[in-house]
């Protein structure tokens, strides 16, 4: 059974440092990339802060359809280029916006959401699709998330087995 501890919010270096430790805790025994998912979508719902929505957009043909997640119901299909996930997923960049309400073409699943990262996910040269948190602060996301983030994606690449429609 998994046992979340209280985790060091006031340094988010040591944040992410021990976010880590229970990813790898979660994911390391059992390649199954949806169970990966949903359990990392969990981890981050519950310890991340100020958070409305943590999951994972999959791209399948030329849209991301949702993938595991925890918040409100979300948008199911976002095309490539499209929103803040779809812009991700297009340019393989992360995406850091300060503010949806000025992101051109932003698309509001939940309107409380404010801020939003979005973290693409390729394993080799190949898009898989996108780590997707939202928050109901303006400013809620900044440089140290994107590199947390980024190392948290990398940890579900090392361990997960992606189905070979997706590599």
């Amino acid at each position: 059974m998994f046992k979340l501890l209280g985790i060091n919010t006031s340094d988010k270096h040591e944040f992410y440092r021990e976010l880590y430790t229970y990813l790898e805790g979660l994911v390391s025994d059992d390649p199954d990339w949806l169970a990966g998912l949903a359990d990392a979508a969990s981890l981050l719902y519950l310890t991340l802060e100020n958070i409305n929505w943590a999951g994972f957009y999959i791209l399948k043909g030329n849209d991301l359809v949702l993938g595991p997640f925890q918040g409100k119901p979300a948008c199911v299909r976002i095309p490539l280029g499209k929103g803040v996930c779809g812009t991700a997923a297009d340019t393989r960049q992360i995406q850091v916006v300060k503010d949806v309400h000025l992101f051109p073409g932003h698309i509001a699943c939940d309107e409380a959401s404010r801020s939003e990262i979005v973290v693409p996910i390729i394993a080799g040269d190949r898009l898989i699709g996108v780590l997707d948190i939202d928050s109901p602060v303006l400013n809620r996301f900044d440089e140290t998330d994107a590199e947390g983030l980024s190392r948290f994606v990398d940890i579900l690449n090392q361990y997960l087995a992606w189905p070979e429609r997706f590599v």
